[in-house]
């Protein structure tokens, strides 16, 4: 899986008109190996339809999960009863 550049920032929501141009930006994000993070959002501003979706780089998702498995692998290791010694 390849690591994201400077450039690319590991998540982005990209928002506007629900036009073929958004569609256009959706597709062109995909196509830079973005995956789609959740289904898109819409609303009505009294004029048009406007549109959101959310995309992230894999990698980012894949570090984000790791810290997360670290970070229960370390809770594991407390015992609960020392941890909250004193506490209500």
């Amino acid at each position: 899986m390849p690591e994201p550049s400077e450039e690319q920032l590991s998540y982005r929501l990209i928002t506007g008109p629900d036009t073929r141009e958004f569609c256009e930006r959706i597709s062109t994000a995909l196509a830079e190996g973005y995956v789609l993070h959740g289904g898109p959002a819409a609303t009505f501003n009294g004029t048009s339809v406007i549109v959101a979706q959310a995309v992230v780089l894999p990698a980012a998702v894949a570090s984000a999960d790791a810290a997360v498995a670290s970070a229960v692998d370390e809770l594991e290791g407390y015992d609960d009863e020392e941890a909250f010694e004193g506490h209500a």
